[in-house]
């Protein structure tokens, strides 16, 4: 296998974890999926859903997603505070880091009261083989690569998958609204954080139509999407300044949001490389997730 076949799994895979930040148990709890679109609305890939461990911790990847859903996460009972997160874990649009980004995650904010679900949204059709990886993502990561090497500010392309998954990241926006009641939500505290590819769903949907747009989002190792409008979500943008794949993002996305004159918040990390989720790596990277938190605090989305 050449290097640049080892790299692009590497970037199509974005980022697995193992759990760092600790607040209380860590018990999980059951949880409920839901289809985001009646049986027949959507064409199938043709081709049967894959999922297959990456790497040697047995972490795995979904592969050929064409039946979206969310999965809920309840808090403990009398707990729920009333906002709602949605997960967009990453993975190239070719596959999804389903429990390291999303899963694992949503356990982890149910523990502070908000209501998480885990989107599994559509992806493009995979080959079954060791590399899962499509042409057409081999060169999507090719350009990715060029553009870091260059160092040149400019935006990434929209991927092969980025259309059909934000209009399940709609959908997902519009069933939390529909359902906010039932499940202790308010429709005004509905957020929406992405991991790498997911990122660039989020901030597809804060600078996007009113009607789904999220009450804010977290944009986590990726996300550059443009022209961001004065009120976009509020964002919180979290990157890595050694990430070998989109160096200036974390930067750009701060610079674009507060230009625009919308509320933005950046932590860039010394280091954490790309896709460094909850995995414990030694640097203050590790803490991501508490900071999140604290942002969320102090814009009362974390208060009942």
């Amino acid at each position: 296998m050449g290097n640049f076949q080892k790299q692009a799994i590497i970037v199509g895979v974005l980022g697995f974890a193992a759990l760092y930040f600790y607040a209380g148990s860590s018990t999980s709890r059951a949880s409920t999926i839901l289809p985001l679109y009646a049986k027949g609305t959507i064409p199938p890939l043709g081709v049967p859903e894959i999922r297959a461990k990456v790497d040697k911790t047995g972490e795995s990847m979904i592969f050929n997603v064409s039946h979206p859903t969310l999965e809920l996460f309840r808090p403990p009972n009398g707990q729920a505070n009333g906002t709602a997160v949605i997960i967009a874990p990453g993975g190239g649009f070719v596959g999804l880091g389903y429990n390291a980004e999303g899963t694992t995650v949503a356990q982890k904010l149910t523990e502070y009261g908000v209501t998480a679900l885990v989107l599994k949204y559509r992806t493009i059709r995979s080959p079954d083989d060791m590399m899962h990886m499509p042409s057409v993502h081999m060169k999507e990561m090719k350009t990715i690569m060029a553009r870091a090497k260059s160092g040149i500010p400019v935006e990434v392309p929209l991927f092969a998958g980025e259309p059909h998954a934000v209009e399940d990241g709609k959908r997902a926006i519009t069933l939390v609204y529909q359902h906010a009641a039932e499940w202790g939500i308010n429709p005004k505290r509905i957020g929406f954080i992405g991991f790498s590819s997911g990122a660039f769903l989020a901030a597809d949907l804060a600078i996007g139509n009113k009607a789904t747009r999220p009450a804010f989002v977290g944009l986590f190792y990726g996300g550059l999407r443009t022209p961001v409008p004065k009120d976009a979500s509020p964002a919180f943008i979290a990157a890595a300044a050694d990430d070998p794949y989109l160096p200036n993002d974390g930067t750009l996305l701060y610079t674009a949001w507060r230009k625009a004159g919308s509320s933005a918040e950046l932590h860039l990390y010394d280091r954490g490389g790309h896709g460094f989720d909850l995995t414990t790596r030694g640097s203050t990277s590790d803490h991501w997730l508490s900071e999140f938190l604290w942002w969320m605090q102090a814009r009362n989305w974390l208060q009942q």
